[in-house]
C-alpha cells in the first residue's frame, strides 16, 4: 500500500518540479532572441535593446541609447516578471505598434518561464 500512496505522490509531482524555471533552458530559448538582442555584462544594443538586467526596468527606458518605439515609451509599463512573461508571449498584444519585428513569439509556457530564468541569471549586480 505504501509503494502506492508514494508512487502516486511522484505522479502528482511531476508536473510541479517540470514546471520549475530553468535558466540553462532559457538559454537556450535566448538563441532565438541573440538575432537581435545581447546580454551579459558586455552587452551592446543591435537591432534590438540589449537586454543585460532588463527586469525591473522601465519599459522603453532601460537600453542607453536606442531608438525604442513611442508605443514602448509610452506604455509606463515596468518589466515586472508578468510584464516579460506577457511581452514573451505576444509582444503586439501588451504593447501595441512597438516595434519589434518577432512574429512568432515564445509559444511555450514553460519556454517563456526558463527564458525568464536565464535572463534573470545574467543580472550580476
Amino acid at each position: 500500500m505504501l509503494k502506492w500512496v508514494l508512487a502516486a505522490a511522484a505522479v502528482v509531482a511531476v508536473p510541479f518540479t517540470a514546471s520549475a524555471q530553468d535558466a540553462e533552458a532559457g538559454a537556450a530559448v535566448f538563441k532565438k532572441c541573440a538575432a537581435c538582442h545581447q546580454i551579459g555584462p558586455t552587452a551592446k544594443n543591435g537591432l534590438g535593446p540589449n537586454l543585460q538586467c532588463v527586469p525591473g526596468s522601465k519599459a522603453g527606458h532601460h537600453a542607453e541609447g536606442f531608438a525604442y518605439s513611442d508605443a514602448l515609451k509610452n506604455s509606463g509599463l515596468t518589466w515586472t516578471d508578468e510584464n516579460l512573461l506577457a511581452w514573451f508571449e505576444n509582444d503586439d498584444k501588451l504593447v501595441p505598434g512597438n516595434k519589434m519585428i518577432f512574429p512568432a513569439h515564445v509559444k511555450s509556457e514553460e519556454d517563456r518561464a526558463n527564458l525568464l530564468a536565464f535572463i534573470k541569471s545574467q543580472c550580476k549586480q
